[in-house]
């Protein structure tokens, strides 16, 4: 389960900087690394195309990159907002995926499509904030506003911070 919480834009964004940098660094360093060590261990002394070796090296040091950041960085403090503002993004797109039933439960005043679409409307206006996309956010104001009077005029919790995997299964009986 995926919960939204408050996080101020300028601390993400400084904070996925330095670890974008840092993942950056260590793949650059692998790949160079790797890359003289194929040369050395298979190419061809004084030859003036050691490409493939060279590419092997690089596609090797991403490999390790990406191991080392799943395995060992991933729950580190310092990859917090990065894993963060990850997770959001594929929750929201999980919730795209379905977005046609989605919309199909909110005609039908389906609550639990409502909280999904709630959910989505917070969690893309935080993913908006967050990278500092302002432009991309005012297109859906009047939908988000829309959506938020209809829940509120039904009783509905508005802070749907939460996104409940099992909503994703509910909504898929809706046909458009």
């Amino acid at each position: 389960m995926f919960e939204i919480t408050p996080i101020s834009p300028e601390h993400y964004r400084q904070q996925t900087r330095r670890s974008t940098a840092l993942v950056a660094l260590i793949f650059v360093a692998l790949a160079m690394l790797l890359a003289t060590l194929s040369v050395q261990l298979f190419g061809e002394p004084g030859a003036a195309d050691n490409f493939r070796w060279n590419l092997l090296g690089v596609a090797l040091g991403f490999v390790l990159t990406v191991v080392l950041v799943r395995q060992q960085f991933w729950h580190r403090e310092w990859m917090a907002a990065a894993v963060y503002g990850w997770r959001l993004k594929r929750s929201l797109m999980r919730i795209t995926n379905v977005m046609h039933h989605v919309k199909a439960g909110v005609a039908q005043e389906d609550e639990t499509a409502m909280k999904l679409l709630r959910f989505y409307h917070l969690g893309v206006t935080q993913m908006h904030q967050l990278d500092g996309n302002s432009s991309e956010l005012s297109q859906m104001v009047h939908e988000i506003d829309a959506h938020r009077d209809v829940m509120q005029q039904r009783g509905m919790e508005l802070e749907q911070t939460r996104l409940d995997p099992a909503w994703l299964e509910q909504v898929k009986v809706f046909k458009v």
